[in-house]
């Protein structure tokens, strides 16, 4: 028996992969951008998204770069037992959005 192949799958798939421009940024990246004055050190920025919870604990932290716009990306736990997603201007440390994660 021959295995069929369904495109329909396949090219949601291809649409959302050609759509999505967002990137994440390696170590070395974003060391060379800290070093250049491009972006603000993560540790100065993470001290601004844990103030907005205070006992909350940091999950995941990552910079991302979408059509030259650097941000970082962090989830924190809540005291409550909530996850937050925040995100933050790299360059200028902007609250650019703060919600629950799904």
């Amino acid at each position: 028996m021959k295995p069929t192949l369904r495109p329909g799958p396949l090219l949601a798939l291809a649409a959302c992969c050609t759509f999505a421009s967002a990137h994440d940024l390696g170590q070395d990246e974003a060391l060379k951008l800290r070093q250049a004055g491009v972006i603000l050190p993560l540790e100065q920025l993470l001290h601004k998204a844990m103030a907005r919870y205070p006992g909350a604990k940091l999950l995941e932290a990552e910079l991302e770069e979408d059509d030259g716009v650097y941000t970082y990306e962090v989830e924190l736990l809540t005291a409550d037992g909530v996850v937050r997603e925040i995100e933050l201007e790299a360059a200028t440390g902007h609250l650019r959005k703060d919600k629950e994660d799904d």
